[in-house]
């Protein structure tokens, strides 16, 4: 249901490698089910990752995906005030900002730059769409019409459209730039558009 979801773990990990050495070590947020870890660590072989995610059973799937790339990767239960200290080379958060309150949002960004060496790259991508009435409608549909032509079953998808659209705090693109702003993060650009999800790469001071 994420348009390019493959590409979005490649162009990640092209991101990151602008910056972060061959030896360099990477925090990511929202780890669980590993796919993001597993992408990143075959990337480059030197990389080491903290991953933190708040769902034990999710960070188990990520232990068995990453298989014999497990030993490059510490995984810890909990939001990111269960990160390590650092510093880290490079961070990212894929799908899950979308999940919390501005304010919630807002201090999770300004405790993963608090732990990132100076000029370190952060990647971030999760649901970000207009949120005027009709805008908000229109892209919702748009993504409705991928998700079925996708394979997503008609009834199932009404409910997904649903919920997203009523209990997900998604903001707007401006919105989130912003906010990436106001947590100290420099150097915002957008990077990745699908629908109603976007991408931004940004930088420690």
């Amino acid at each position: 249901m994420v348009p390019g979801f493959e590409h979005l773990h490649r162009m990640t990990a092209l991101l990151l490698a602008e910056r972060v050495a061959e030896d360099g070590r990477i925090l990511v947020l929202g780890a669980g089910g590993g796919l993001e870890l597993q992408a990143f660590a075959s990337f480059r072989p030197g990389w080491r990752f903290d991953g933190v995610d708040p769902s034990a059973a999710m960070l188990e799937l990520a232990r068995r995906i990453l298989g014999p790339l497990a030993p490059r990767v510490r995984l810890h239960e909990g939001t990111i005030d269960m990160a390590p200290e650092g510093p880290f080379d490079g961070a990212t958060c894929l799908l899950t900002l979308h999940f919390l309150p501005r304010e919630e949002r807002l201090r999770t960004l300004i405790e993963v730059k608090r732990r990132l060496a100076p000029g370190a790259p952060f990647v971030v991508a999760h649901h970000s769409f207009p949120q005027d009435p009709k805008g908000k409608a229109l892209w919702l549909e748009r993504f409705a019409a991928f998700a079925l032509e996708s394979g997503m079953p008609a009834a199932q998808m009404s409910g997904a459209i649903a919920a997203i659209g009523e209990r997900l705090p998604a903001l707007s693109p401006e919105e989130d730039h912003a906010l990436l702003r106001d947590a100290g993060f420099e150097g915002v650009d957008l990077f990745y558009a699908g629908f109603t999800f976007r991408g931004w790469v940004a930088y420690g001071p």
